[in-house]
């Protein structure tokens, strides 16, 4: 089905304003049943934890069995094929050398005897998330777990559903190349909930970070405030701007490498090129014949993705920004010429030779990206997530008393007099002023 809207014609606003509402798959229907498996975990902890785990898992057992030992995430990364042990060596490398470049440092600064700084410390904890079974990704156990190793977080924890008490090797490996030690054989609502709350066997994290089904997303946003958490992430998306340079074929690849994903997916291409968005929609649908998810990418190609075909580049630039994909690929012959037109976006992909896929594994910037348009205003995932800011104050005598003023008439006309002797005390006033109100 060709899906090419032409800014010409009727209908190509109306188009465009869906494309750009896509969003998160609506948790209401979830929100009862995840929030009364959180709270029972909240309240039973192992025991709710286990009977949710053979639930929905088929896994049956003790505690104590849930967590899976260190010789055996070791194990599990010497039988991976040497040639998987390599692709993830070198992924994990250029994650941590990109994360690296983003260590904030503490800093002070001192100006006649004040002291003024902000200390830069790590989480204590972290919980990453990753699925377990047939949807299996150790691409994103190296991209949540290096930026916390490289921010210094004591304790790095992973959670991973083995459905019957089957583990994904790939994932125990990747956990292992990544230095992750503490792995927990549990999954879904019920491990947010241990992760959130803690029981005996799982002690309780500061942060949850990682993705998961609507479930697990649902269960991250309930349980924010009690923990922190990364973001609730919904489906996969990517936008594509072409000016008609480059090849059809690779661009509806690019395309269907997201649609793939989910039936929710988001897949759109913007360009000014007429013939281009003909021979793009031709190549998605080759392309989709041979796909080994089609039934998926199809759906999500038919109900949520398009071609959309704009004036100029200054248009399709403002429809990037109105969209604030996850993606963005400016597949266009001059695309550092574009870079400065673009606001938001969780990742920008610049030139006929940088596809999206890139990124998701070995480029080194996160593929945990913001979606459903908050690029707006997130991030990627990142060390700064992993990382807590404390402000440093130190006053001298005399620096205290230049300020003192101030400070004591600011806090009265906030009528906090507490806050005003707090200060008066401490340069005398206060002491003079409070007996002659006694008298």
């Amino acid at each position: 089905m060709k899906r090419i809207f032409r800014f010409s014609q009727d209908g190509f606003a109306a188009e465009l304003d869906r494309l750009v509402r896509r969003g998160a798959a609506d948790s209401a229907s979830v929100e009862g049943t995840v929030r009364a498996i959180l709270d029972d975990v909240a309240d039973r902890g192992d025991a709710a934890l286990l009977a949710y785990t053979e639930r929905f898992d088929g896994l049956n057992v003790p505690a104590e069995a849930l967590r899976v030992p260190e010789e055996a995430l070791e194990r599990a990364w010497r039988e991976i094929p040497p040639r998987d042990q390599e692709c993830l060596n070198l992924a994990a490398r250029r994650i941590r050398a990109f994360h690296e470049h983003q260590k904030t440092r503490s800093w002070f600064v001192e100006e006649e005897g004040v002291v003024l700084g902000q200390r830069v410390t790590p989480l204590d904890s972290v919980g990453l998330y990753a699925p377990g079974g047939t949807a299996s990704y150790p691409s994103s156990v190296l991209m949540n777990a290096l930026p916390a190793v490289v921010a210094g977080v004591g304790r790095v924890v992973l959670v991973s559903p083995t459905p019957r008490g089957e583990a994904n090797p790939h994932v125990l490996a990747a956990a292992w190349v990544a230095g992750v030690r503490e792995v927990y054989r549990i999954g879904g609502a019920q491990a947010v909930g241990a992760l959130a709350y803690g029981t005996r066997t799982v002690p309780r994290v500061d942060k949850i970070v990682g993705p998961g089904n609507i479930y697990v997303a649902t269960a991250k946003r309930l349980v924010y405030g009690t923990v922190d958490i990364d973001m609730v992430a919904g489906p996969s998306e990517i936008l594509v701007v072409a000016d008609g340079s480059g090849s059809p074929e690779h661009v509806a690849a690019d395309l269907l490498s997201q649609a793939e994903h989910d039936e929710l997916a988001t897949a759109v291409l913007v360009t000014t090129d007429e013939a281009f968005a003909e021979a793009a929609a031709e190549e998605v649908e080759d392309q989709l014949a041979r796909l080994p998810r089609q039934d998926t990418a199809r759906r999500s190609w038919e109900e949520r993705g398009g071609i959309l075909v704009v004036q100029d580049l200054a248009e399709a630039c403002a429809i990037a920004n109105r969209f604030a994909p996850e993606h963005l690929e400016l597949a266009v012959e001059r695309p550092w010429d574009l870079l400065g037109s673009i606001r938001h976006a969780g990742a920008i992909f610049l030139g006929h030779h940088t596809p999206e896929a890139l990124g998701d594994y070995a480029a080194g910037p996160n593929h945990v990206l913001p979606t459903a348009g908050t690029a707006r205003f997130f991030s990627p995932l990142g060390v700064d997530d992993f990382v807590k800011r404390t402000s440093v104050v130190s006053f001298s005598d005399g620096a205290m008393r230049r300020l003192a003023p101030d400070v004591v008439h600011l806090a009265r006309l906030e009528g906090l007099e507490a806050h005003a002797r707090a200060v008066e005390l401490r340069v005398g006033a206060g002491a003079a002023r409070g007996k002659r109100e006694r008298r």
